[in-house]
C-alpha cells in the first residue's frame, strides 16, 4: 500500500466537519427497509454486500496490517440525505475497520471539489471516492488520478464526460422520476382527478439527480398531457424550496394541484411556504405533494399525510463501495455500475403497485417500523 504524504496545508484549507447522523437510525446496512417492504428499480440487480460493514469481514482489505487511505470528496451538507451519505462512509471507512478516511466537504463548489481530488493525489491515497457536484468537467483530473495509479470510485451522481473511474455506485435517477410520474397517474385516476397542473422544484442545476428525475417525470407528464406550469431549481435545500414555493404561490395562485420536489428538504421548505400562503397540501389538501430521497423526516411527513408519496434514493453507498475495494484488492474487476435497492413510499393503501418500464413495482405504506428502519 502507498504511504500517505503529509499535506497539512491542503487538509486545513478544505476539510470541514459534518454533523454525524440524521433524524433516524444510524444503521449502515445498504438496504435499510425490510427486504419485503418495497421494490427495486429495474436496474437494481446487485445484491447487498454479504457482510455488514461493521463485521470482521469489513476489515479484509487491511488484513495484512496496512492502513488503507481513502480520499472522499463529498458534495456538501445541504440535506438530510447528504448527511446520511457522509455518515455511511465515516462508519464503514473507520480506523477500527482499518481505514484512514480523508474527508472534504466541498460545500457545493465544483472548483473546491476538483482541488480536493488533486489534494488526494498529492497525498498519494490508495483510493478516491467522488460524489460529483456536476456531471461534466472531470476528464482532466480523472486522467491525473489514472496517471497516479489511484482507483476512483464514483457514488450517487454520475460523471458524463469521462469513464476513467473503476465503478459507479448509486441510483437510477430517471427511474425515480418515471416512478413518481407513474404513481401520480395511477393516484389521480384512483382519486378521480382528471386535470393535473404541476409545479416542479428541481435540484441543483447540472446535477445528474436533477437531470434524471426531471427527464423521467417529464416523460410521463408529456405522455399523459399534464401541464407543467413551471420548473425552477431549489438547489436541494430547504431554504431553496421555500423561496421557490413562495414565488409559485404568488405567481400561480389557484392554478396548481401538484407540487413535485426533487428532495425532502425542498419539500419541507415548500410545505412552510404553502402553509404561510394558506394553501392546503397532502392527503387531505388541495395540492398533491411528491418528494424524493425518503429520509426519516420525509417518511414521518408521509405517515402524517403531509407528503403524499416519497421516492427513495438510497444514501448508504459505503458498504457497496467497500465491496468494490475488496474486489480491487484481491485482483478482481468490479462491476462498472452498481445499483442499490430502493423503495417507493406512500401514505394511502389505495394502490399496491405501479408499472415502471413494463415492470410491476410495489408501493410501501409508511408505518412506524418503516420509519425506525430508515436512515
Amino acid at each position: 500500500m502507498k504511504k500517505k504524504l503529509v499535506s497539512a496545508l491542503v487538509c486545513a484549507a478544505m476539510v470541514a466537519t459534518m454533523a454525524v447522523g440524521c433524524g433516524g437510525g444510524g444503521d449502515t446496512q445498504a438496504d435499510a427497509p425490510a427486504a419485503d417492504a418495497g421494490t427495486e428499480t429495474p436496474a437494481d440487480d446487485a445484491a447487498a454486500p454479504e457482510e455488514d460493514a461493521t463485521g470482521d469481514e469489513a476489515a479484509a482489505p487491511a488484513a495484512g496490517g496496512d492502513v488503507i487511505t481513502i480520499g472522499f470528496a463529498q458534495v456538501g451538507h445541504e440535506s438530510d440525505w447528504r448527511t446520511a451519505s457522509t455518515k455511511s462512509c465515516q462508519d464503514v471507512f473507520s480506523a477500527e475497520n482499518g481505514y484512514d478516511l480523508q474527508f472534504v466537504d466541498c460545500d457545493n463548489d465544483s472548483a473546491v471539489q476538483l482541488e480536493a481530488v488533486r489534494g488526494f493525489i498529492e497525498q498519494d491515497v490508495d483510493y478516491i471516492i467522488i460524489d460529483p457536484i456536476v456531471s461534466t468537467g472531470w476528464d482532466t483530473v480523472l486522467t491525473e488520478c489514472e496517471d497516479a495509479g489511484i482507483p476512483v470510485i464514483v457514488i450517487d451522481r454520475t460523471i458524463d464526460d469521462s469513464d476513467k473511474y473503476v465503478s459507479w455506485v448509486g441510483s437510477n435517477f430517471k427511474t425515480e422520476g418515471l416512478a413518481a410520474g407513474e404513481w401520480l397517474k395511477a393516484y389521480a385516476a384512483a382519486k378521480g382527478i382528471s386535470e393535473l397542473n404541476v409545479l416542479v422544484i428541481e435540484g441543483s442545476t447540472g446535477a445528474s439527480a436533477t437531470i434524471g428525475r426531471t427527464e423521467g417525470f417529464k416523460e410521463i407528464a408529456d405522455r399523459e398531457g399534464w401541464t407543467i406550469l413551471d420548473s425552477q431549481s431549489g438547489d436541494f435545500t430547504q431554504d431553496g424550496g421555500a423561496e421557490v414555493m413562495e414565488s409559485y404561490c404568488k405567481s400561480y395562485e389557484g392554478q396548481f394541484n401538484v407540487v413535485i420536489c426533487q428532495n425532502d428538504n425542498e419539500a419541507f421548505g415548500a410545505m412552510d411556504a404553502m402553509t404561510a400562503a394558506g394553501v392546503s397540501y397532502g392527503v387531505d389538501g388541495d395540492v398533491i405533494l411528491v418528494s424524493f430521497d425518503a429520509c426519516t423526516a420525509g417518511l414521518e411527513f408521509v405517515k402524517s399525510g403531509d407528503i403524499n408519496a416519497d421516492f427513495e434514493c438510497n444514501p448508504l453507498a459505503a458498504p457497496f463501495v467497500e465491496e468494490v475495494i475488496k474486489t480491487l484488492a484481491s485482483g478482481g474487476t468490479p462491476e462498472k455500475e452498481v445499483y442499490m435497492a430502493e423503495h417507493w413510499f406512500v401514505n394511502e393503501d389505495i394502490l399496491s403497485s405501479i408499472e415502471v418500464n413494463g415492470e410491476t413495482q410495489e408501493l410501501t405504506v409508511v408505518t412506524d417500523d418503516i420509519i425506525a428502519a430508515q436512515y
